[in-house]
């Protein structure tokens, strides 16, 4: 049962996997730079993590489109890196409301609150990029609509006035009636 179940979702489990791997590079980086910041040279809690998001989001919309998202159709690096940066403007929101409600509301004003929030906002943050990005930024393959009776893809349309191939006969092959011939498919190359 479980290995059905892994089957059936195995597309999902390799992408949330790869996902989370750039996630985990991504959080130090996006971390790194905001503890330096904020901690270290005295810079605001909301700018320091600001500039770390920023830099962070350059190296995960590359990482993603080409490791993650790799097998989805690109529709433009520039549309996709647009998005990108607007649902990871969406996330960095998402993450200052806890970093911004743990500082200025609760006056929690030390390392581990300014850490605890950032991994707070994070992880919810995260949550909803992932669903942005499968979405609207790295969009499903383009494959062709399955008959439901073969299983098969569906012929694509002919072009207006495209004669359809006649059958040839073969010594002792005739062709079969009809409009599926007997024997194995093969794929156009």
């Amino acid at each position: 049962m479980a290995l059905k179940f892994y089957r059936q979702f195995a597309y999902l489990v390799h992408e949330l996997a790869k996902f989370g791997v750039i996630g985990i590079l991504n959080f130090v980086i996006t971390i790194g730079i905001s503890n330096t910041l904020h901690l270290g040279v005295g810079m605001g809690p909301l700018t320091s993590f600001g500039i770390g998001t920023v830099v962070a989001t350059t190296f995960s919309y590359f990482a993603n489109r080409f490791w993650t998202f790799r097998h989805r159709d690109t529709t433009g690096l520039g549309r996709e890196y647009v998005l990108f940066f607007v649902f990871n403007g969406v996330g960095l929101v998402i993450t200052w409301a806890f970093i911004g409600f743990t500082y200025y509301v609760l006056g929690m004003q030390n390392g581990v609150a300014f850490n605890a929030s950032q991994v707070v906002g994070t992880a919810i943050a995260t949550l909803f990029r992932f669903w942005a990005y499968k979405k609207w930024v790295f969009l499903p393959p383009t494959v062709p609509p399955v008959d439901p009776h073969t299983g098969l893809p569906e012929a694509q349309d002919e072009p207006a006035g495209a004669a359809a191939p006649e059958p040839k006969e073969t010594a002792g092959h005739v062709p079969a009636a009809g409009p599926v011939a007997a024997g194995p498919v093969r794929r156009a190359r």
